[in-house]
């Protein structure tokens, strides 16, 4: 009875090993290099957003709505249409 608690955080351990495994390769197949730099320089300045664009991209892929690879190009319009839009701020000088 004391081995199965022990043995429960290993098994959760590998099966998170085993979700991130299976993650890392469909992005790999998603995106094409570009995209992944891209997505990689993004998680190092937001990493929230990084997620996000993951999250994503693995709900297309699982879904099979993703035809195609995503080029950079694509991946700038998914980050613009997360990130919403900015507000502009002028400044008149009196």
């Amino acid at each position: 009875m004391y081995e199965d608690r022990d043995n429960q955080p290993k098994a959760e351990a590998q099966e998170d090993k085993e979700k991130k495994a299976l993650r890392e390769n469909i992005m790999r197949m998603a995106l094409t290099s570009e995209a992944r730099q891209r997505l990689a320089n993004i998680r190092m300045v937001k990493p929230q957003i990084a997620q996000a664009i993951e999250e994503y991209i693995v709900q297309l892929a699982s879904s099979g709505k993703l035809k195609q690879v995503v080029n950079d190009d694509q991946l700038k319009e998914i980050l613009g249409s997360m990130q919403g839009k900015k507000r502009e701020f002028t400044i008149k000088r009196i």
